[in-house]
Protein backbone atom coordinates (compact mmCIF):
# COMPACT_ATOMS: atom_id res chain seq x y z
CA UNK A 1 0.00 0.00 0.00
CA UNK A 2 1.46 3.46 -0.83
CA UNK A 3 -0.28 6.11 0.64
CA UNK A 4 0.76 9.64 -0.50
CA UNK A 5 -0.88 12.81 0.21
CA UNK A 6 -4.29 13.67 -1.25
CA UNK A 7 -3.76 14.83 -5.22
CA UNK A 8 -0.54 12.99 -5.45
CA UNK A 9 -0.72 9.44 -7.04
CA UNK A 10 -0.89 6.23 -4.55
CA UNK A 11 -1.09 2.50 -5.18
CA UNK A 12 -2.76 0.11 -2.66
CA UNK A 13 -1.79 -3.27 -2.78
CA UNK A 14 0.25 -2.92 -5.68
CA UNK A 15 -2.72 -1.68 -7.81
CA UNK A 16 -2.52 2.06 -8.88
CA UNK A 17 -5.59 4.35 -7.67
CA UNK A 18 -6.23 5.44 -10.75
CA UNK A 19 -7.24 1.80 -11.92
CA UNK A 20 -9.78 1.08 -8.88
CA UNK A 21 -12.72 2.71 -7.37
CA UNK A 22 -11.43 5.11 -4.97
CA UNK A 23 -13.34 7.26 -2.10
CA UNK A 24 -11.71 9.31 0.42
CA UNK A 25 -13.46 11.02 3.45
CA UNK A 26 -12.27 13.89 5.87
CA UNK A 27 -12.41 13.97 9.02
CA UNK A 28 -11.59 17.40 10.77
CA UNK A 29 -10.37 18.13 14.13
CA UNK A 30 -8.47 19.48 16.71
CA UNK A 31 -5.75 18.01 19.24
CA UNK A 32 -3.09 20.00 21.19
CA UNK A 33 -4.52 23.26 19.85
CA UNK A 34 -3.44 22.34 16.25
CA UNK A 35 -5.38 21.17 13.44
CA UNK A 36 -5.40 17.61 12.62
CA UNK A 37 -7.05 15.67 9.23
CA UNK A 38 -7.96 12.67 9.09
CA UNK A 39 -8.05 10.68 6.16
CA UNK A 40 -9.40 7.54 4.72
CA UNK A 41 -9.06 6.10 1.25
CA UNK A 42 -10.73 3.07 0.19
CA UNK A 43 -9.88 0.69 -2.68
CA UNK A 44 -11.76 -2.48 -3.78
CA UNK A 45 -10.91 -5.18 -1.67
CA UNK A 46 -9.14 -2.74 0.44
CA UNK A 47 -9.04 -0.18 2.91
CA UNK A 48 -5.92 1.88 3.87
CA UNK A 49 -6.45 5.28 6.40
CA UNK A 50 -3.73 7.71 7.79
CA UNK A 51 -4.20 10.84 9.79
CA UNK A 52 -2.04 13.68 9.29
CA UNK A 53 -0.39 16.55 11.38
CA UNK A 54 1.22 18.88 10.07
CA UNK A 55 2.91 16.68 7.53
CA UNK A 56 3.14 13.68 9.73
CA UNK A 57 1.12 10.84 8.29
CA UNK A 58 -0.31 7.60 10.43
CA UNK A 59 -1.23 4.48 8.23
CA UNK A 60 -3.95 2.21 9.97
CA UNK A 61 -5.46 -0.60 9.17
CA UNK A 62 -7.88 -3.38 10.60
CA UNK A 63 -8.50 -6.96 10.50
CA UNK A 64 -10.28 -9.82 11.48
CA UNK A 65 -9.05 -13.34 11.58
CA UNK A 66 -10.94 -16.83 12.81
CA UNK A 67 -10.96 -19.46 15.23
CA UNK A 68 -10.04 -22.73 13.97
CA UNK A 69 -11.20 -25.65 15.87
CA UNK A 70 -8.79 -28.88 14.86
CA UNK A 71 -10.19 -32.50 14.47
CA UNK A 72 -6.64 -33.94 14.28
CA UNK A 73 -4.90 -32.24 17.19
CA UNK A 74 -2.01 -30.48 17.32
CA UNK A 75 0.20 -31.57 20.96
CA UNK A 76 3.81 -31.40 21.52
CA UNK A 77 6.60 -29.36 19.72
CA UNK A 78 10.39 -30.59 18.33
CA UNK A 79 11.24 -27.28 18.04
CA UNK A 80 10.18 -24.51 21.04
CA UNK A 81 11.63 -21.33 19.24
CA UNK A 82 10.00 -22.26 15.94
CA UNK A 83 7.12 -23.84 16.95
CA UNK A 84 7.57 -26.45 15.28
CA UNK A 85 5.20 -29.31 15.83
CA UNK A 86 5.52 -33.17 16.24
CA UNK A 87 2.60 -33.70 14.29
CA UNK A 88 1.00 -32.60 11.50
CA UNK A 89 -2.74 -31.11 12.38
CA UNK A 90 -6.16 -30.43 10.45
CA UNK A 91 -8.77 -27.90 11.27
CA UNK A 92 -12.10 -26.27 10.82
CA UNK A 93 -12.30 -22.47 10.16
CA UNK A 94 -15.39 -21.20 12.22
CA UNK A 95 -17.59 -18.33 10.44
CA UNK A 96 -16.21 -14.89 11.93
CA UNK A 97 -19.77 -13.62 11.94
CA UNK A 98 -20.01 -16.16 15.44
CA UNK A 99 -16.18 -16.14 16.80
CA UNK A 100 -13.37 -13.52 15.71
CA UNK A 101 -10.46 -11.48 16.77
CA UNK A 102 -10.60 -7.97 15.29
CA UNK A 103 -7.12 -6.07 15.31
CA UNK A 104 -6.28 -2.87 14.30
CA UNK A 105 -2.63 -1.55 13.65
CA UNK A 106 -1.29 1.44 12.85
CA UNK A 107 1.95 3.29 12.14
CA UNK A 108 3.73 6.63 12.80
CA UNK A 109 6.70 8.20 13.13
CA UNK A 110 5.39 9.86 16.10
CA UNK A 111 4.88 6.73 17.85
CA UNK A 112 7.77 6.32 20.34
CA UNK A 113 7.64 2.93 20.78
CA UNK A 114 5.63 -0.28 19.49
CA UNK A 115 2.85 -0.90 21.66
CA UNK A 116 -0.08 -3.55 22.15
CA UNK A 117 -3.81 -3.24 23.96
CA UNK A 118 -5.45 -6.74 24.52
CA UNK A 119 -9.02 -6.63 25.17
CA UNK A 120 -8.82 -2.96 26.83
CA UNK A 121 -5.57 -3.84 28.65
CA UNK A 122 -2.00 -2.66 27.87
CA UNK A 123 0.51 -5.73 27.25
CA UNK A 124 3.78 -6.11 27.29
CA UNK A 125 4.86 -5.86 23.69
CA UNK A 126 8.50 -7.41 24.43
CA UNK A 127 6.73 -11.14 24.87
CA UNK A 128 9.16 -12.91 22.72
CA UNK A 129 6.45 -14.38 20.26
CA UNK A 130 5.25 -10.93 19.46
CA UNK A 131 8.34 -9.99 18.73
CA UNK A 132 8.83 -12.76 16.44
CA UNK A 133 5.89 -11.56 14.60
CA UNK A 134 6.98 -8.08 14.39
CA UNK A 135 10.44 -8.89 13.19
CA UNK A 136 9.51 -11.38 10.15
CA UNK A 137 7.26 -9.01 8.96
CA UNK A 138 9.50 -6.36 8.53
CA UNK A 139 11.77 -8.28 7.52
CA UNK A 140 9.79 -9.76 4.69
CA UNK A 141 8.93 -6.09 4.04
CA UNK A 142 12.79 -5.35 3.97
CA UNK A 143 13.35 -7.51 1.77
CA UNK A 144 10.05 -7.14 -0.53
CA UNK A 145 11.32 -3.46 -1.53
CA UNK A 146 14.99 -4.30 -1.96
CA UNK A 147 13.57 -6.78 -4.75
CA UNK A 148 11.47 -4.15 -6.09
CA UNK A 149 8.30 -6.00 -5.21
CA UNK A 150 5.77 -3.36 -6.23
CA UNK A 151 3.26 -4.43 -3.56
CA UNK A 152 5.57 -2.35 -1.23
CA UNK A 153 5.25 0.56 0.14
CA UNK A 154 6.68 4.08 1.33
CA UNK A 155 5.68 3.29 5.15
CA UNK A 156 8.99 3.31 6.77
CA UNK A 157 10.39 0.31 8.41
CA UNK A 158 11.77 2.28 11.33
CA UNK A 159 8.48 3.93 12.32
CA UNK A 160 6.65 2.22 15.31
CA UNK A 161 3.52 0.72 15.40
CA UNK A 162 -0.20 1.00 18.46
CA UNK A 163 -1.40 -2.66 18.02
CA UNK A 164 -5.21 -3.21 19.34
CA UNK A 165 -6.49 -6.32 19.51
CA UNK A 166 -10.48 -7.66 20.88
CA UNK A 167 -11.91 -11.00 21.01
CA UNK A 168 -15.67 -11.24 21.01
CA UNK A 169 -15.48 -15.35 23.05
CA UNK A 170 -14.08 -15.77 25.66
CA UNK A 171 -10.00 -15.68 25.83
CA UNK A 172 -7.82 -18.67 27.20
CA UNK A 173 -10.67 -20.74 27.80
CA UNK A 174 -9.29 -23.31 25.07
CA UNK A 175 -11.55 -21.83 22.16
CA UNK A 176 -8.41 -21.34 20.35
CA UNK A 177 -8.26 -17.31 20.97
CA UNK A 178 -4.45 -17.14 20.56
CA UNK A 179 -5.20 -18.69 17.28
CA UNK A 180 -7.19 -16.18 15.96
CA UNK A 181 -5.16 -13.36 17.75
CA UNK A 182 -1.86 -14.16 16.36
CA UNK A 183 -3.39 -14.67 12.98
CA UNK A 184 -4.95 -11.40 12.92
CA UNK A 185 -2.05 -9.67 13.79
CA UNK A 186 0.22 -11.58 11.20
CA UNK A 187 -2.54 -10.48 8.68
CA UNK A 188 -2.98 -7.30 9.61
CA UNK A 189 0.78 -6.10 9.63
CA UNK A 190 1.08 -7.51 6.46
CA UNK A 191 -1.44 -5.47 4.91
CA UNK A 192 0.05 -2.56 6.28
CA UNK A 193 3.33 -3.17 5.03
CA UNK A 194 1.29 -3.87 1.18
CA UNK A 195 2.51 -8.07 1.37
CA UNK A 196 0.58 -10.52 -0.07
CA UNK A 197 1.70 -14.01 -0.17
CA UNK A 198 1.84 -17.12 2.15
CA UNK A 199 2.19 -15.30 5.57
CA UNK A 200 1.17 -19.09 7.59
CA UNK A 201 4.92 -19.64 8.62
CA UNK A 202 5.10 -15.88 10.62
CA UNK A 203 1.77 -16.37 12.22
CA UNK A 204 2.52 -20.21 13.29
CA UNK A 205 5.73 -18.45 15.14
CA UNK A 206 3.30 -16.72 17.11
CA UNK A 207 1.19 -19.50 17.91
CA UNK A 208 1.39 -22.62 16.57
CA UNK A 209 -2.24 -23.33 15.61
CA UNK A 210 -2.56 -19.63 14.28
CA UNK A 211 -1.14 -20.85 10.74
CA UNK A 212 -4.45 -22.88 10.59
CA UNK A 213 -6.03 -19.47 11.00
CA UNK A 214 -5.03 -18.07 8.28
CA UNK A 215 -7.04 -20.03 5.26
CA UNK A 216 -10.90 -20.66 5.56
CA UNK A 217 -12.77 -24.15 5.25
CA UNK A 218 -10.62 -27.26 6.14
CA UNK A 219 -7.11 -26.46 6.71
CA UNK A 220 -3.96 -28.65 7.34
CA UNK A 221 -0.40 -27.60 9.44
CA UNK A 222 2.08 -29.49 7.61
CA UNK A 223 4.71 -30.61 10.12
CA UNK A 224 7.59 -30.27 7.65
CA UNK A 225 11.09 -31.70 8.22
CA UNK A 226 13.41 -28.92 7.55
CA UNK A 227 14.69 -27.43 10.18
CA UNK A 228 14.71 -23.87 9.60
CA UNK A 229 10.56 -24.89 9.59
CA UNK A 230 10.26 -22.98 5.94
CA UNK A 231 8.08 -25.88 5.15
CA UNK A 232 6.04 -26.15 8.36
CA UNK A 233 3.11 -24.22 6.67
CA UNK A 234 -0.55 -24.07 6.84
CA UNK A 235 -2.66 -25.32 3.08
CA UNK A 236 -6.44 -24.94 2.82
CA UNK A 237 -7.80 -28.55 2.20
CA UNK A 238 -11.03 -27.50 0.89
CA UNK A 239 -12.75 -23.77 0.90
CA UNK A 240 -15.55 -22.98 3.56
CA UNK A 241 -18.39 -23.68 0.52
CA UNK A 242 -17.33 -27.33 0.10
CA UNK A 243 -19.57 -28.78 2.72
CA UNK A 244 -22.34 -26.30 3.13
CA UNK A 245 -24.29 -28.74 5.47
CA UNK A 246 -21.85 -29.07 7.73
CA UNK A 247 -22.52 -27.17 11.40
CA UNK A 248 -20.67 -26.05 14.53
CA UNK A 249 -22.23 -25.98 18.22
CA UNK A 250 -19.94 -24.51 21.03
CA UNK A 251 -21.26 -25.75 23.93
CA UNK A 252 -19.58 -23.16 26.14
CA UNK A 253 -19.44 -25.13 30.14
CA UNK A 254 -16.43 -22.42 31.74
CA UNK A 255 -15.36 -18.71 30.29
CA UNK A 256 -12.44 -18.73 32.54
CA UNK A 257 -8.49 -19.17 31.80
CA UNK A 258 -7.40 -22.72 31.69
CA UNK A 259 -5.37 -23.68 34.72
CA UNK A 260 -2.73 -24.89 32.81
CA UNK A 261 -1.89 -23.13 29.55
CA UNK A 262 -1.25 -25.08 25.94
CA UNK A 263 2.22 -24.13 26.17
CA UNK A 264 3.49 -25.45 29.00
CA UNK A 265 1.36 -28.52 28.92
CA UNK A 266 3.20 -29.27 25.68
CA UNK A 267 6.03 -29.20 27.15
CA UNK A 268 5.72 -31.36 30.19
CA UNK A 269 4.11 -33.87 27.57
CA UNK A 270 6.77 -33.87 25.16
CA UNK A 271 8.85 -35.02 28.31
CA UNK A 272 6.79 -37.14 30.43
CA UNK A 273 4.29 -38.60 28.07
CA UNK A 274 5.05 -42.35 26.55
CA UNK A 275 1.37 -42.03 24.65
CA UNK A 276 2.74 -38.97 23.32
CA UNK A 277 5.28 -40.73 21.55
CA UNK A 278 2.78 -43.49 19.96
CA UNK A 279 0.65 -40.77 18.78
CA UNK A 280 2.83 -39.38 17.26
CA UNK A 281 3.08 -42.91 14.91
CA UNK A 282 -0.24 -42.98 14.25
CA UNK A 283 -1.24 -39.83 12.90
CA UNK A 284 -0.19 -39.21 9.61
CA UNK A 285 -2.59 -42.17 8.71
CA UNK A 286 -4.94 -40.61 11.12
CA UNK A 287 -4.38 -37.05 8.78
CA UNK A 288 -4.80 -39.57 5.66
CA UNK A 289 -8.19 -40.78 6.58
CA UNK A 290 -9.65 -37.41 7.81
CA UNK A 291 -8.67 -35.31 4.60
CA UNK A 292 -10.31 -38.17 2.77
CA UNK A 293 -13.55 -38.15 4.27
CA UNK A 294 -13.69 -34.37 4.19
CA UNK A 295 -13.71 -34.75 0.55
CA UNK A 296 -16.05 -36.99 0.28
CA UNK A 297 -18.27 -35.32 3.21
CA UNK A 298 -18.45 -38.83 4.40
CA UNK A 299 -19.59 -37.46 8.23
CA UNK A 300 -19.46 -40.95 9.49
CA UNK A 301 -15.63 -41.40 9.16
CA UNK A 302 -15.21 -37.54 9.64
CA UNK A 303 -17.04 -37.54 13.33
CA UNK A 304 -15.69 -41.01 14.34
CA UNK A 305 -12.17 -39.95 13.79
CA UNK A 306 -12.70 -36.29 15.28
CA UNK A 307 -14.18 -37.82 18.73
CA UNK A 308 -11.31 -40.53 18.83
CA UNK A 309 -8.50 -38.02 18.26
CA UNK A 310 -9.80 -35.87 21.07
CA UNK A 311 -9.76 -39.06 23.20
CA UNK A 312 -6.70 -39.49 22.56
CA UNK A 313 -5.46 -36.11 23.15
CA UNK A 314 -6.99 -35.91 26.56
CA UNK A 315 -5.93 -39.29 27.34
CA UNK A 316 -2.12 -38.00 26.42
CA UNK A 317 -2.81 -35.28 28.78
CA UNK A 318 -4.30 -37.79 31.48
CA UNK A 319 -0.61 -39.73 30.75
CA UNK A 320 1.69 -36.68 30.98
CA UNK A 321 3.21 -36.71 35.12
CA UNK A 322 1.89 -34.65 36.86
CA UNK A 323 -1.60 -35.41 34.50
CA UNK A 324 -3.04 -32.48 33.13
CA UNK A 325 -7.31 -32.40 33.03
CA UNK A 326 -8.90 -30.06 31.05
CA UNK A 327 -12.09 -31.71 31.03
CA UNK A 328 -14.53 -31.21 33.95
CA UNK A 329 -17.71 -33.41 34.87
CA UNK A 330 -19.74 -31.24 32.72
CA UNK A 331 -17.63 -32.48 29.94
CA UNK A 332 -17.84 -35.68 30.72
CA UNK A 333 -21.37 -35.82 30.49
CA UNK A 334 -21.58 -34.26 26.76
CA UNK A 335 -19.60 -36.95 26.11
CA UNK A 336 -21.81 -39.37 27.55
CA UNK A 337 -24.40 -37.49 25.89
CA UNK A 338 -23.55 -37.58 22.19
CA UNK A 339 -22.22 -41.63 22.56
CA UNK A 340 -26.18 -42.49 23.55
CA UNK A 341 -27.44 -39.83 20.74
CA UNK A 342 -25.67 -41.47 18.29
CA UNK A 343 -26.38 -44.94 19.78
CA UNK A 344 -30.45 -44.43 19.93
CA UNK A 345 -30.30 -43.89 15.79
CA UNK A 346 -27.76 -46.59 15.30
CA UNK A 347 -25.33 -43.84 13.15
CA UNK A 348 -23.01 -40.96 13.65
CA UNK A 349 -24.88 -37.60 13.85
CA UNK A 350 -23.00 -35.85 16.26
CA UNK A 351 -19.10 -35.88 17.14
CA UNK A 352 -17.51 -34.03 19.83
CA UNK A 353 -13.95 -32.46 20.04
CA UNK A 354 -12.27 -30.51 23.16
CA UNK A 355 -9.38 -28.40 22.80
CA UNK A 356 -7.29 -27.38 26.22
CA UNK A 357 -10.03 -26.88 27.75
CA UNK A 358 -13.69 -28.13 29.05
CA UNK A 359 -15.34 -26.50 26.33
CA UNK A 360 -17.16 -28.80 24.15
CA UNK A 361 -17.12 -27.94 20.03
CA UNK A 362 -19.47 -30.20 18.31
CA UNK A 363 -19.69 -30.89 14.42
CA UNK A 364 -23.44 -31.75 13.76
CA UNK A 365 -24.89 -31.68 10.24
CA UNK A 366 -27.83 -28.72 9.60
CA UNK A 367 -30.70 -31.51 9.48
CA UNK A 368 -29.86 -32.33 13.12
CA UNK A 369 -29.03 -29.21 14.74
CA UNK A 370 -32.58 -28.55 16.18
CA UNK A 371 -33.33 -32.07 17.99
CA UNK A 372 -30.00 -31.91 19.28
CA UNK A 373 -30.16 -28.33 20.80
CA UNK A 374 -33.30 -29.22 22.01
CA UNK A 375 -31.58 -32.29 23.94
CA UNK A 376 -29.02 -30.60 25.49
CA UNK A 377 -31.38 -28.05 26.19
CA UNK A 378 -33.05 -31.01 28.05
CA UNK A 379 -30.01 -32.31 29.83
CA UNK A 380 -28.48 -29.19 30.49
CA UNK A 381 -31.43 -26.84 31.27
CA UNK A 382 -30.09 -23.01 31.52
CA UNK A 383 -31.09 -21.04 34.45
CA UNK A 384 -34.57 -19.74 35.39
CA UNK A 385 -35.29 -16.21 35.61
CA UNK A 386 -38.71 -16.67 37.69
CA UNK A 387 -40.98 -18.93 35.72
CA UNK A 388 -39.41 -18.67 32.48
CA UNK A 389 -36.10 -20.62 31.23
CA UNK A 390 -33.69 -18.00 29.97
CA UNK A 391 -33.09 -19.37 26.17
CA UNK A 392 -32.49 -16.10 24.24
CA UNK A 393 -30.50 -13.80 23.60
CA UNK A 394 -28.45 -15.19 26.97
CA UNK A 395 -28.25 -19.01 26.21
CA UNK A 396 -28.60 -19.41 22.79
CA UNK A 397 -26.59 -17.64 20.52
CA UNK A 398 -25.47 -17.35 16.37
CA UNK A 399 -27.17 -18.90 13.76
CA UNK A 400 -30.91 -19.42 14.64
CA UNK A 401 -32.04 -22.73 15.81
CA UNK A 402 -35.80 -23.78 15.85
CA UNK A 403 -37.95 -25.03 18.61
CA UNK A 404 -38.56 -28.87 18.13
CA UNK A 405 -40.26 -31.10 20.44
CA UNK A 406 -37.87 -34.27 21.70
CA UNK A 407 -39.41 -37.74 21.32
CA UNK A 408 -40.07 -39.56 24.87
CA UNK A 409 -38.78 -42.61 23.19
CA UNK A 410 -35.26 -40.80 22.63
CA UNK A 411 -35.15 -39.52 26.20
CA UNK A 412 -35.80 -42.89 27.71
CA UNK A 413 -32.62 -44.34 25.18
CA UNK A 414 -30.62 -41.92 26.65
CA UNK A 415 -31.62 -42.26 30.16
CA UNK A 416 -29.62 -39.13 31.70
CA UNK A 417 -29.98 -36.98 35.03
CA UNK A 418 -30.74 -33.27 33.71
CA UNK A 419 -28.34 -30.71 35.72
CA UNK A 420 -29.22 -27.14 35.31
CA UNK A 421 -26.82 -24.40 34.32
CA UNK A 422 -24.02 -27.29 33.28
CA UNK A 423 -24.12 -25.12 30.58
CA UNK A 424 -23.46 -21.47 30.12
CA UNK A 425 -24.46 -20.67 26.81
CA UNK A 426 -24.49 -22.52 23.22
CA UNK A 427 -23.20 -20.75 19.74
CA UNK A 428 -24.51 -22.32 16.55
CA UNK A 429 -22.31 -21.27 14.01
CA UNK A 430 -21.14 -22.74 10.50
CA UNK A 431 -17.66 -23.62 8.40
CA UNK A 432 -15.88 -19.77 7.24
CA UNK A 433 -13.37 -17.49 5.20
CA UNK A 434 -10.15 -16.66 6.51
CA UNK A 435 -8.86 -13.18 7.72
CA UNK A 436 -11.05 -10.16 6.10
CA UNK A 437 -9.76 -6.52 5.47
CA UNK A 438 -12.17 -4.19 7.32
CA UNK A 439 -13.54 -1.54 5.16
CA UNK A 440 -14.75 0.80 6.90
CA UNK A 441 -12.98 3.07 9.03
CA UNK A 442 -15.28 3.95 11.51
CA UNK A 443 -14.63 0.57 12.78
CA UNK A 444 -11.10 0.94 13.53
CA UNK A 445 -10.47 0.07 17.24
CA UNK A 446 -7.40 2.66 17.31
CA UNK A 447 -8.62 6.43 17.43
CA UNK A 448 -6.97 9.23 15.09
CA UNK A 449 -4.43 9.98 17.65
CA UNK A 450 -3.16 5.93 17.52
CA UNK A 451 -4.79 5.26 21.07
CA UNK A 452 -7.44 3.02 21.90
CA UNK A 453 -10.61 4.60 21.68
CA UNK A 454 -12.60 5.20 24.73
Amino acid sequence: MDLSPIGGSFTCCGVPANQRGVVVGHMRGVRGGRRRRWRQRQVNGCCCSWAMDEGSRMWMVTCTAPVNIAVIKYWGKRDEELILPINSSLSVTLHQDQLKSTTTVAASRDFKEDRIWLNGKEENINHPRLQTCLREIRRLARKRRTSGDGNSNTLSLHHKVHICSVNNFPTAAGLASSAAGYACLVYALAKLHGLEGELSEIARQGSGSACRSMYGGFVQWMMGVKEDGSDSIAQQIEPETHWSELRVLILVVSAEQKPIGSTAGMQTSVKTSPLLKYRTEIVPERMKEMIDAIKRQDFETFGQLTMKDSNQFHATCLDTFPPIIYLNDISKRIINLVHRYNSHFGETRVAYTFDAGPNAVIYIREQHVDEFVEVVKHYFPPEENGEHLVFFPRFLKGLPVNSVSVSEHLKSSIQMDSIKSGIQYIINTQVGPGPQLIQDANLHLLGENGFPKQ
